[in-house]
């Protein structure tokens, strides 16, 4: 499925939350028309802030008929657009969906799949397994989930419910660093749980070096999403340690 299969014409989603997770980063999810784009893939938004601005995000929920889309925005440095969805965004704001693209993309016919996903790289691949939520027979699906610390990770509460509700996937939590950093995040300290993974089932150090470690994945399909230095590295260390290249896709995110 490609963007050019679709009419840009456009459809309309109305906000009906904003969940405000971390200083940089929040949870948006809208209801409004069915956009037919496909689990793992992106679509270009605008919004109102900014008419005319167009941004393409994932959705971090596979296509529903009743028009649920969910997406996680995180602030890019110096990016007034970003800064703007997460910090300004209201309930009741009509955003424009335009122009799906699809990146990802699980075989049918794969037995084992590994998911590396560094920061909101998470929302495509959180898409993927909640689309191969819906087959008869799942694959079996590794998801490396990873951040600088363990407040990096702003959706360890969802991934450990998800873990326990799906058999068929494992959840590796990967931390560069076992400590936060010094300087509070006032969001996350609203937004705390007790729910999660525990310090000790998390693994220490960069998800490219962790994910390589357990590999090669020559017998898997393997997708990667994260920022682009994240996913060059990463793909790169799987090459290395012996993941076939053909095995791999890879997204910026």
């Amino acid at each position: 499925m490609s963007s050019s299969e679709f009419p840009d014409t456009g459809w309309t989603a109305t906000v009906v939350g904003h969940h405000r997770l971390r200083n940089d980063l929040a949870v948006i999810r809208l209801i409004g028309d069915f956009v037919p784009f496909a689990a793992g893939g992106s679509v270009e938004v605008e919004v109102p802030q900014h008419p005319g601005v167009r941004r393409r995000l994932s959705p971090a929920l596979p296509p529903s008929l009743d028009g649920k889309l969910e997406f996680h925005v995180r602030i890019v440095p110096g990016g007034w657009c970003s800064s703007s969805i997460v910090a300004d965004t209201q309930p009741g704001d009509q955003w424009r969906i335009n122009a799906p693209h699809s990146v990802f993309h699980i075989d049918p016919e794969a037995a084992e799949v590994v998911m590396i996903a560094g920061g909101t790289g998470l929302a495509p691949l959180r898409a993927q397994i909640l689309d191969l939520a819906r087959r008869e027979n799942p694959p079996r699906t590794y998801l490396f989930y990873g951040g600088r610390s363990p407040r990096d990770l702003y959706a360890s509460d969802m991934l450990f419910l998800l873990s326990g509700e799906l058999p068929w996937l494992t959840v590796i939590p990967v931390v560069e660093s076992p400590d936060d950093p010094s300087i509070r995040d006032e969001w996350h300290e609203q937004t705390r749980v007790d729910i999660g993974f525990a310090p000790t089932e998390m693994l220490h150090g960069t998800l490219a070096d962790v994910a390589a470690a357990h590999g090669p994945f020559d017998q898997h399909q393997v997708l990667v999403c994260g920022s682009p230095a994240m996913v060059r590295a990463t793909v790169d260390k799987l090459v290395a340690s012996g993941t076939p290249p053909a095995n791999i896709t890879a997204e910026g995110a």
